[in-house]
This record gives C-alpha cells, sequence and structure tokens, in this order.
C-alpha cells in the first residue's frame, strides 16, 4: 500500500488545512458548523451506498475530505480560549483588579522576576477564566511560592502589546497561540497565599520534579551541570546558563537541551533493552508493551508534563503500539495517527516550532535515512556506528534545514561534527541521567554514580564549548522568506523520490523544483525592488531612522556609531527580512523627505524652522516645547515621539494633541512607525 493512498493521510491533511483555514481566516462559526452537519450526513448516507456502488467511492473521499476539513475549523474554534464569554481577554481596563489565580508552570526566570503559568480562577470575585503570566519581583526573601498554589492580588492585566520593531519575534502571538494573553507583574508583598493547595496533576509534577533537584542537591551535584541535566532528562531548561545555550545553538545541538523525539527514543531502547528477557509470545509481546507505555506516561509525569515531552511520549507510544501491532512497515501511518491525535487536543501545537521540526526530523530519518546508509557500507563495527549516526543527523539536519532557516536565519556549519562527537557521550548520559533520577525521586543518589554522571555533561559541555567556539562557521542573518521555503522543500522531495527510483518523469519534477527555486528568487528580488518605506524605530538610548528603496537602505541616526554596530539587533532583524544592505549613514538632520511627505524633527535644542508646514513631526530626546502652540502653528497631520523621550513628557504631549484632534504615535506604546 503506497502512503498517499491510506486513507488516514487525506483525512490528517484535509483536518491540518481546516486548521490552518481557521486561524489565519477565521471564517465565521455558524457558518462553519452548518457546512461539518451537512457533511456529516452525506458521509454517514455515502459509507452505507458505497459497499453496494462503487461509484460513489470518489463521492465518499470528497465527502470525508471536507468533514475533516470543517472538522479542524471548529477544533481550533473550540480550543481558542479568547473566544469563551468568561475568557478574561474580554476585559478591557487599565485599573487594578482583584484576580484569583493558581499557579500551573514555572518559567525561566529573568534577571528581575520569577515567572511562572497562572491559571485563573475569578476576577472581582466574578467567573473568569484563562492563562496568564505571573511575574513575581526577586528581593533578598526566599521564594516560598510552588506549583498548585493560590494566589490572591490586585493589580493591572498588562495585555500583550504588538512587536516594538519590524521583523522582531512577535512574542504577543507567540503567547496568544498558548492563549496566554496577559502578564501581571507582582511584589512578595503584594500576594495572599491561600494555605490551602490545589492538588492536581500538575501539582504532584512539580513537587516530583522539586524532590529529584533537592535530592540532587543533596548529593553536592554541581549547580552548572545539574541545570544541564535536569534539561537533557527532563525537559527542564529554566535554570541554564544563557552562555551554555549559546554554546549549544552554535555547535547545532540546540535539541539535544530539548526533550524530544530523540530522547524519548533513547528512553524506548533503554527499556526495551532491559525486557529483552521476556519471550516475544502473544503475552510477553503485551506485557512489553503495557511496561514501555507505563514507563513513557511515567517519564512525561516525571519531566512536568511540558508540551514538548508529551508531543513525543505520544508520538512513540504509537510507535510502540505499531511495532506490537506488527504494522512497523507502516511507520508514516503511525506518525500520521499521533499527529491526527495530538491535533485533535490541541490544534495550536501545529503552529508550535517545535512540534514541526520534531515531525519533520523524525519523517526525513525514517524516509531518507535508509538512502544515504546505502552509499557506503563500511564492516568496521565503529565505522559503522559513525556512519550511522552521520546518516541520521544529515537526514534530520536536511528535513529541517529550511525551517530552521525559516524560523532562525541562522545555520551551524559543523552540526556533523557535533553530532559525531556529542551522540556517544548522549548515549551514555541518557541511560546514567535515568538511572539517577529514578533514584533522586526517593533518596540521594549515591556519590559515585553523581560524580560519572555530573563528568559526563562536564565533559559533554566542554566538547560542545570547543566546537561552538569556531564562530566563523556559524553563519548567520539568512534572508529566507515564505517562497524559499516551500519551494526548498518541493526541490528536497523531489530529489529524493528521484534518488529511490531515478525516472525520468522524476527529474522532470526535479529540474521543476529547480526552476521554482529561481522563480522564488526572481519574484522576491522583483517585489522587494517595488517596495519604499521610511521607519521610526523603538531605540530607548538613540534616534533611528531607515529610509528604504528596493533591497538599499539608508539610515539617519542621532549617532551614527550606534547605528553601525553589528550588534544592533534591531537593524540585523530588519535587514534580514527583507534582503536588504545598508547603503549609507547619516547624522539624524530636522528635516527629512520622503515620498512627498515632510517630516520635521524637534531634538532636545527645541531649534526648528517655523514656515516649514509638516505633514509629520517627531519628536525625540524630550524637548522643552509648548506643543499646543506649535500645533496651532504648524497644523501638522500627525505627531510622533520615539522612545528617546520620557513618559511624564509623551503623557502631556497625548493631552494636546487629543484637544487638537490630531493623532498621537507614541513608539514606545504602540512600536515602530512606518511611512509607505
Amino acid at each position: 500500500m503506497k502512503v498517499l493512498d491510506f486513507p488516514l493521510v487525506k483525512i490528517t491533511i484535509s483536518f491540518i488545512i481546516g486548521i490552518l483555514a481557521s486561524y489565519y481566516w477565521r471564517p465565521a462559526i455558524i457558518m462553519s458548523l452548518i457546512m461539518f452537519c451537512c457533511f456529516f450526513i452525506l458521509f454517514g448516507a455515502l459509507y452505507f451506498l458505497t459497499n453496494s456502488k462503487n461509484k460513489l467511492n470518489l463521492f465518499f473521499g470528497i465527502s470525508t475530505s471536507f468533514l475533516s476539513f470543517f472538522a479542524g475549523v471548529i477544533i481550533l474554534f473550540l480550543h481558542t480560549e479568547s473566544n469563551q464569554n468568561t475568557n478574561y481577554s474580554h476585559l478591557k481596563t487599565g485599573q487594578p483588579l482583584l484576580i484569583n489565580f493558581t499557579l500551573r508552570e514555572k518559567l525561566k526566570s529573568n534577571d528581575y522576576n520569577d515567572r511562572y503559568i497562572g491559571i485563573i480562577n475569578n476576577i472581582e470575585n466574578k467567573n473568569y477564566s484563562g492563562k496568564i503570566i505571573v511575574n513575581v519581583r526577586k528581593d533578598s526573601t526566599v521564594n516560598s511560592l510552588i506549583l498548585g498554589s493560590v494566589i490572591r492580588a490586585k493589580t493591572i492585566l498588562q495585555y500583550s502589546k504588538p512587536i516594538k520593531n519590524p521583523n522582531q519575534f512577535d512574542y504577543g502571538r507567540y503567547l496568544a497561540d498558548k492563549q496566554i494573553y496577559a502578564q501581571v507583574y507582582l511584589q512578595k508583598s503584594e500576594i495572599q497565599i491561600n494555605k490551602t493547595l490545589e492538588k492536581d496533576i500538575w501539582y504532584y509534577c512539580g513537587r516530583l520534579h522539586a524532590s529529584i533537584v533537592k535530592n540532587l542537591e543533596k548529593a553536592h551535584f554541581h549547580k552548572e551541570e545539574m541545570n544541564v541535566a535536569l534539561a537533557l532528562i527532563l525537559g527542564q531548561q529554566q535554570e541554564i546558563s544563557p552562555d551554555i545555550i549559546q554554546d549549544y545553538q552554535f555547535s547545532g545541538a540546540t535539541h539535544v537541551l530539548s526533550v524530544s523525539g530523540l530522547h524519548v527514543g533513547f528512553i524506548m531502547l533503554f527499556i526495551n533493552f532491559i525486557l529483552r528477557p521476556i519471550p516475544n509470545t502473544r503475552k510477553g509481546s503485551a506485557l512489553k508493551l503495557a511496561c514501555v507505555l507505563f514507563s513513557l506516561a511515567s517519564f512525561a509525569v516525571i519531566s512536568g508534563l511540558s508540551p514538548s515531552v508529551l508531543r513525543s511520549v505520544v508520538m512513540f507510544s504509537f510507535v510502540a503500539i505499531g511495532s506490537y501491532l506488527r504494522r512497523g512497515g507502516n511507520i508514516y501511518h503511525t506518525l500520521l495517527v499521533s499527529i491526527l491525535l495530538i491535533l485533535l487536543f490541541e490544534p495550536y501545537f501545529l503552529f508550535d516550532v517545535g512540534f514541526q521540526l520534531s515531525y519533520l526530523a523524525l519523517f526525513f530519518i525514517v524516509w531518507l535515512q535508509p538512502l544515504l546508509k546505502k552509499i557506503w557500507s563500511p564492516k568496521n563495527k565503529l565505522i559503522l556506528y559513525i556512519w550511522d549516526t552521520l546518516t541520521v543527523s544529515f537526514a534530520a539536519q536536511i528535513g529541517t534545514l529550511p525551517l530552521c532557516l525559516y524560523y532562525f536565519h541562522q545555520f551551524p556549519g559543523l552540526f556533523f561534527v557535533t553530532n559525531i562527537i556529542i551522540l556517544p557521550v548522549l548515549s551514555f548520559i541518557m541511560i546514567a541521567g535515568i538511572i539517577v533520577m529514578i533514584i533522586a525521586i526517593f533518596t540521594s543518589p549515591p556519590l559515585f554514580l553523581v560524580e560519572i554522571f555530573e563528568k559526563s555533561i562536564f565533559i559533554l559541555n566542554k566538547m560542545t564549548h570547543v566546537v561552538a567556539s569556531f564562530e566563523s562557521f556559524v553563519i548567520r542573518d539568512i534572508s529566507f522568506n515564505t517562497y524559499y521555503l516551500f519551494s526548498f522543500y518541493f526541490f528536497i522531495i523531489a530529489v529524493v523520490l528521484w534518488l529511490k527510483t531515478p525516472k525520468y518523469n522524476k527529474l522532470v519534477f526535479v529540474l521543476g523544483s529547480l526552476i521554482l527555486i529561481q522563480l522564488s528568487a526572481i519574484y522576491t528580488k522583483k517585489e522587494i525592488a517595488g517596495q519604499q518605506e521610511l521607519i521610526i524605530y523603538n531605540t530607548k538610548q538613540q534616534s533611528l531612522i531607515s529610509e528604504r528603496k528596493g533591497n538599499t537602505i539608508r539610515l539617519f541616526a542621532s549617532d551614527t556609531l550606534f547605528a553601525k554596530n553589528k550588534q544592533n539587533q534591531v537593524l540585523t532583524s530588519y535587514l534580514t527580512g527583507n534582503f536588504a544592505i545598508i547603503k549609507k549613514t547619516d547624522k539624524l538632520k530636522n528635516t527629512i523627505f520622503f515620498n512627498g511627505q515632510k517630516i520635521l524633527i524637534i531634538d532636545s535644542t527645541a531649534i526648528f524652522e517655523t514656515k516649514i508646514q509638516p505633514d509629520i513631526i517627531l519628536l525625540i530626546q524630550s524637548p522643552k516645547i509648548n506643543l499646543d502652540r506649535i500645533l496651532t502653528e504648524i497644523h501638522p497631520k500627525t505627531i510622533v515621539a520615539d522612545a528617546s523621550n520620557s513618559y511624564a513628557v509623551q503623557k502631556c504631549w497625548k493631552k494636546s494633541c487629543f484637544k487638537k484632534n490630531i493623532p498621537f504615535h507614541s513608539i514606545s506604546e504602540k512600536g515602530y512607525f512606518k511611512i509607505n
């Protein structure tokens, strides 16, 4: 049976398209429900008729696809919490509110706050629900908050704001995809903690994790290595230092720190190895399956039920079930079942980068690695192991490369070296780590085990650091858009299909995909060439403006050294996202003309030409001016204040503009200002 002939493929693809349609186009839910009911009735009628009339098979398939499509639309709508009337996102107020919430998950802390995900119980004693980010200010006192704590505090719900600068990571959208729409900031003195804890599964997961950490600390596990160990085994990255994370990123080993299919696969192999003495009889295989499923579920609980772990556990649970049912040859179908099941319960996982990378990597390992492995068959076992490691790494890297370039715009050139070096060590670390963590659940692990585990992680960190130190091999700031993403995937798929069974029609497909890549490049170049825009950036220390015509940029800055700094992430993101280069950098002037519009810039000197009739006035560096008089004399269409101005001054300017009914754009509040 070909993969595409399997009915589940069409059902899953239609379901995913339905989720995408619901996410991007937001169709009316009433109409979607009506269409779902119509196709459900048609599906039911055709189901009974197709047995006797094969001519209806085509219509049955079409009705099934449409039914799956509208199911995807409805499922995403139902899982979007902002669509619920009781969700707090419907509260549009800037006033302090009395909020009662429960701590659900510990997040990575920053320099100023301990951070959690909280579940709202009520607001002002009224029934409201939803998830929020809870920021608790750090101070000299001990943090007594634990998962399951029920907290009462009066604070302001700070809703997610739009991105501050163009082409930056949209943190608000990222949180919204996790059904989080606001944050609260609290001092410990403002918090009232209920004596009664909410003891759900997340509470017990948190207690179990805390017990493991406590017992590891009793065994004098070095802090830096312990944080990496918790990430490797349990997926807890909250306490890893930024330097170590950067080393793993530059060496191409970030996947090692994120518990994914690699880690769960190791655990599954280890469990199967332990269970080898059990005979492969019917009862023996059922017992093995039960042990594997129980072990994977236990691992998910110990790791805190994080989404990445849950995805991998569900995926490998289906792999284990498929193996038990002797369906190992249809691994693609097993993957499809796990994707469909996960998206039925968590459709927003489809927009999670980790979800996309996990399944792409596993698919290409299953699909492409056997082909790469056939290139060479060394007889030496050590060389064979290295070759297998390389082919697995290459297959996963090839499959995820376009998506990584699209999201992260960088490529670690030494990824294959990293994988050859670290995978043998990682295999040992995973086995040793599982044993140490299981012991740490109950008591402090033996000193000799802790030392072995700690030293192996120390070696892993050092090896990763050495590879990462060759920064010249890390290719950064690669411009890569949606056109390139799809055209490169067409090319990769076409090449693999042709290599598997070289035929003329498949070679035509390969050449066609190459033409598609060229067309993507030509269209991108043409699209960018026709674009013109002026951006006033959100930068607090300095004022920065860019004028882009096509792919060339002219910068205006109050400090030209600041603008030329290669570490300036504001400019780097914009240049990468628009395939652009900086042609010229000038000192900021009092007047800028762009596309027939005059922009008057008033800085701290408050010196400007009153005869100019500007369309836009840009206020920078908190100038001491009488804005009411300026608005009366000059009559601008818009007032823009960049982030270099103080908050108090902007507040006064906003009132002046409101009285004159002139739009006021505060960049520190609303983000960058763009003129097309």
